[in-house]
């Protein structure tokens, strides 16, 4: 019989020697195998808390830019052809606008500062709620050079509001500090919103006060005004746009005293049919310094005082004409420049100038 080899030779420890009930310090024994599987599992956590922080960072830009985006925030580039003025009805004066080249050439030089704002339609195309002058810049730019620069145009893309007076009172809130709009273009705004439907507006008084409700009350009270005026003459007026605040208002008011006077304004307006601005708004001007007649017959007291004599005349000068007009306490010029843009101190030059040629 043959003797049994022994296959593994395993020195076991006197159990006196061993520390019963103390763990043995597996470290001290880890293999490489086990250090490397170690390592890696400590590099796949170190991975997965970076990858977390990355997906958490985009997350949060993800739902700042839809924010972003919402308001209008955000600038992309869309096509002219794409932009349509159908939803709201707009407040600027029909025919050129004189100041449309002045923006083109800033356009040109320098870029669009100040995007248009847009809604987004279920169509794919853009409703223009702010910047009507500056798209009819760049179609314009797009047909006088055929660039294809002005085929597109900055846009702050909004969703479509679901009531139309948000959009009403974005496009108005920003024309409201326009300089050159009138009161007869906010008067006709209100009176369209209020003739729409839509608009659950009926009453033109309702429409001032929905629309322009960041201006003034005696704003407002104007703008009131001047679409009552509006619609007493609505078919006889060529140039409302052009009616001083003061004519406008006075004349209303004037006409609430004296029911014929609508009749005689139309009347005298139809008299002149190849009338300018100019002639119409003198015409407008004279019922407002007529005499105003009382219901009693009698002629008031303000409307009785005497006539201040006036002198008009135009001075010409190297780059065009200015439209003078002086009367007792008062001399006004009228040109086509922006006198606020002029720096404050040469103005002053040039009054203290005009003042000692009138002395001499």
């Amino acid at each position: 019989m043959s003797k049994k080899r022994r296959m593994f030779d395993i020195d076991i420890p006197d159990v006196g020697s061993m520390d019963v009930g103390k763990v043995p310090d597996r470290t001290l024994r880890r293999g490489p195998m086990a250090s490397a599987i170690s390592e890696n599992a400590s590099s796949l956590r170190d991975r997965k808390q970076v990858e977390d922080d990355i997906r958490a960072e985009n997350d949060r830009l993800a739902s700042e830019f839809v924010r972003l985006k919402r308001e209008g925030l955000i600038t992309d580039r869309i096509a002219l052809d794409s932009v349509v003025t159908e939803r709201l009805v707009r407040d600027r004066k029909p025919g050129e606008d004189d100041e449309l080249e002045e923006l083109k050439l800033s356009i040109r030089e320098v870029g669009l500062s100040n995007p248009i704002r847009v809604e987004a339609r279920a169509d794919g195309r853009y409703e223009l709620i702010q910047g009507m002058r500056r798209l009819m810049a760049f179609r314009a730019l797009l047909e006088d050079t055929g660039d294809a620069g002005f085929a597109t145009i900055p846009a702050g893309i909004v969703p479509a509001e679901a009531v139309a007076q948000t959009s009403y009172r974005r496009m108005v809130d920003e024309n409201l500090v326009r300089k050159d709009i009138s009161f007869a273009e906010m008067a006709s705004l209100a009176r369209r919103y209020a003739d729409d439907p839509a608009n659950a507006c009926p009453e033109v008084s309702d429409a001032v006060a929905t629309l322009f409700k960041s201006a003034s009350y005696t704003k407002r009270s104007y703008i009131r005004a001047f679409a009552e005026l509006l619609m007493r003459l609505d078919k006889v007026l060529e140039y409302p746009q052009d009616i001083p605040r003061n004519v406008g208002v006075e004349l209303k008011r004037r006409m609430d005293r004296d029911e014929a006077l609508s009749a005689r304004v139309s009347a005298a307006l139809r008299a002149e049919p190849e009338r300018d601005a100019a002639r119409e708004v003198e015409i407008l001007r004279s019922f407002v310094e007529a005499p105003a007649v009382l219901p009693t017959g009698k002629k008031s007291a303000a409307a009785t005082r005497p006539r201040q004599a006036k002198t008009t005349f135009q001075v010409p000068f190297s780059s065009g004409v200015a439209k003078c007009s002086a009367s007792h306490g008062r001399l006004e010029l009228r040109e086509d420049r922006d006198f606020s843009a002029i720096d404050r101190r040469k103005l002053e030059l040039a009054i203290v100038a005009f003042y000692e040629a009138l002395e001499t």
